[in-house]
């Protein structure tokens, strides 16, 4: 039975003590795909993420002529073990220019960027398109590095729909900014690896990018296995890579847990997220969220966190001071324009908030429910869930849009403790308590 169509989050009325698992990473899982696909032989990533994003980077890669099996993750429902065989930089499969082989990436700017560089080694022509909202993100500053390379990419605005046309690899140098987003840098840097491609990145802070940091490091483990095997220590153990679980998702639950404890609560973090994190912690900025339960006075979306800055808005409402979220220009370009979104939002649930350009300043207020607007965007859909757990009458219309990453988010938090939090949830036509078997997003 699928998701209803708008949901109601009754607020927990008592501190909870939880350890939970949350799915594998986004993006160290689609980064691994496309680096596994890279190297000669197999690889098998374990704790992979099992959602809507890398459900369409896995049936990219089948189309392009990879073998890809999917095993059960024992630990995770919307985990897989992942095995791709990788063909050292070549791509089997590879369409015609009266006849391109499509690539369709849905909303997954991962897919859509990484696979855009990565079919540029094949040998043919590639067509990528996505839903409305894909053809309005913003590709142009990679598809202008892929001209500098000698590649020819077909779109007559710099937005998907494109058409690509792959000649092998060949070196080369381009510049790319990550000004608009970090992912065209990690999308070429990746294929570098093969194609030996010289990529300058400019933009603020390029050096201190988070998300670009993760793609070298990641390239460092995959080509040391590829380039050394001599050197195991560097590189995967026996072929297998683990995915460390998504910061960014776990975000949620420790801000649950901090929203339920209340400033009574002495223990710092009654919520808390098995294998946080097992590979590295720089991989993901998120992974930092943990030490924020007390607010500062200001947090950049650039240096300090990520996607979870968005989870930490919902908690500064309930702070004694105001909080200037900064930084926040890459929101706007994502599922949603994030930043007008959470304005919004939060403003419809009575919080004081003030936008001016690419900051938002959140003031302490008295919150009230109501009827959330998702903008299908997952990471909105569980933000003011968690909201909801705190303030009487939070509604999230849409939260089947949570299938993008985290499928099982609803059912992570309706499960009794300790696996879960143990939220009532209701279908607001019914008025009737939603069960586990309700919860889950496909």
């Amino acid at each position: 039975m699928p998701l209803p169509e708008l949901i109601e989050i009754v607020p927990l009325d008592k501190p909870v003590q939880a350890e939970v698992t949350v799915p594998g990473s986004k993006s160290i899982t689609n980064r691994a795909l496309i680096l596994a696909a890279l190297t000669d032989g197999g690889v098998t990533l374990e704790s992979a993420l099992w959602s809507e994003d890398t459900q369409i980077m896995v049936e990219c890669l089948r189309r392009l002529g990879f073998p890809v099996t999917i095993a059960p993750d024992p630990e995770e429902f919307c985990n897989r073990t992942i095995t791709v065989g990788g063909l050292g930089g070549k791509i089997p499969n590879a369409g015609t220019a009266e006849k391109p082989l499509e690539l369709l990436v849905g909303n997954s700017g991962t897919a859509a960027r990484f696979l855009a560089a990565f079919v540029c080694l094949g040998n043919g022509v590639y067509r990528l398109s996505g839903v409305p909202r894909m053809h309005e993100r913003p590709q142009a500053a990679l598809f202008r590095a892929l001209r500098q390379l000698g590649y020819r990419v077909d779109s007559p605005n710099d937005k998907l729909p494109a058409v690509v046309h792959g000649t092998g690899p060949r070196p080369g140098r381009c510049q790319v900014s990550i000004v608009e987003s970090s992912q065209f840098a990690s999308a070429l840097l990746m294929c570098s690896l093969v194609a030996g491609w010289q990529v300058e990145m400019v933009g603020e802070n390029v050096e201190e990018s988070p998300y670009v940091y993760m793609t070298r490091e990641m390239c460092a483990y995959f080509y040391w296995s590829r380039k050394h095997s001599r050197h195991p220590e560097r590189g995967m153990k026996g072929g297998i890579y683990p995915v460390d679980p998504d910061s960014s998702s776990g975000s949620y639950f420790l801000a649950a847990g901090w929203l339920a404890a209340g400033s009574a609560q002495n223990e710092p973090h009654p919520v808390s997220v098995e294998r946080w994190p097992i590979l590295g912690a720089g991989y993901q900025i998120d992974t930092n969220f943990l030490n924020y339960r007390i607010l500062p006075e200001t947090v950049s979306r650039r240096s300090d966190l990520g996607d979870s800055i968005m989870t930490l808005m919902m908690t500064a409402p309930f702070a004694d001071h105001p909080v200037k979220f900064i930084d926040l220009d890459h929101l706007r370009v994502q599922e949603c324009d994030r930043v007008s979104a959470l304005h919004a939002e939060l403003a419809r649930c009575g919080a004081k908030i003030v936008e001016e350009d690419d900051t938002l300043t959140v003031y302490p207020s008295s919150l009230h429910g109501a009827e959330i607007e998702t903008y299908n965007d997952h990471r909105v859909a569980m933000c003011f869930a968690v909201l909801g757990l705190k303030v009487p009458g939070v509604r999230i219309r849409n939260p089947a849009c949570v299938k993008k990453t985290f499928p099982n988010f609803f059912q992570k938090f309706a499960e009794k403790p300790p696996h879960g939090l143990g939220v009532e949830i209701r279908d607001v036509k019914t008025g009737r308590q939603l069960t586990s078997e309700d919860l889950f997003a496909d």
